[in-house]
C-alpha cells in the first residue's frame, strides 16, 4: 500500500463543530456591547483604537446591519455606534470622560423620549377641512342677564397617601409608641 502525503484542502483543515454558532453569539455579544458609550470609552482608554487588525475587526462587523442579522440584534444603538467607529475622530474623541457622558446623556433622552416621539410620527393628523367642519355651530347670545350656573367640580379620587382618613383628620395612630402606655427613658 502506498501513502502518499498531500496536503489537505481548506475545509479538512478547520473544521467547526458547532458549524459557527459559538463565533456567532461571541460577534452577537460584543456588537451589542457596543451600545454601551462607558464600554466604547473603556476600548479608547486602552488603546483598542490604535490597532489596525481592531478596526478591520470593527469594519467587518458591519454586515449585522444586513436584516438576516439584523433581527438578532436586542439593542439597536450598537449599530449606530458601530457606525460611528469607522471615524477615526470620533474614536479619538471617546477616549475623554466627557465626551463619553455626552454620548450616555444623548442615548439617555433618546430614550426617555422615544415613544413620544415615535408616536407624533405614526399618530394620524386631522386634515384641516375636518377640523373646521366638526366645530359646533356658535350659541346665540343669551337674552337675560342671569349667570350661567358652574358645573359641579368632578370627584376627586382618594389619594393613596391618604388611606382612608381624611385630611385634617384628627384620629389617633395606632402605634405602639407613641401610645403614652409606657413611657420609658431609655439610657
Amino acid at each position: 500500500m502506498e501513502v502518499t502525503d498531500r496536503p489537505s484542502s481548506p475545509k479538512d483543515v478547520y473544521k467547526d463543530p458547532d458549524d459557527g454558532r459559538q463565533r456567532f453569539l461571541l460577534e452577537l455579544e460584543f456588537i451589542q456591547c457596543l451600545a454601551n458609550p462607558t464600554y466604547i470609552h473603556y476600548l479608547a482608554q486602552n488603546r483598542y483604537f490604535e490597532d489596525e487588525a481592531f478596526i478591520g475587526y470593527l469594519k467587518y462587523l458591519q454586515y449585522w446591519q444586513r436584516p438576516e442579522y439584523l433581527k438578532f440584534i436586542m439593542y439597536p444603538h450598537c449599530l449606530y455606534f458601530l457606525e460611528l467607529l469607522q471615524n477615526p475622530n470620533f474614536r479619538n474623541a471617546m477616549a475623554h470622560p466627557a465626551n463619553k457622558e455626552l454620548a450616555h446623556r444623548q442615548q439617555f433622552y433618546y430614550w426617555k423620549n422615544y415613544r413620544n416621539n415615535r408616536l407624533k410620527h405614526i399618530l394620524p393628523k386631522p386634515l384641516p377641512e375636518t377640523a373646521t367642519a366638526a366645530a359646533p355651530p356658535a350659541l346665540p347670545p343669551a337674552a337675560s342677564n342671569v349667570p350661567p350656573v358652574p358645573s359641579p367640580a368632578p370627584p376627586q379620587p382618594p389619594s393613596s397617601m391618604q388611606y382612608g382618613v381624611g385630611p385634617g383628620s384628627n384620629t389617633a395612630k395606632n402605634e405602639p409608641r407613641n401610645s403614652g402606655i409606657e413611657k420609658r427613658k431609655r439610657k
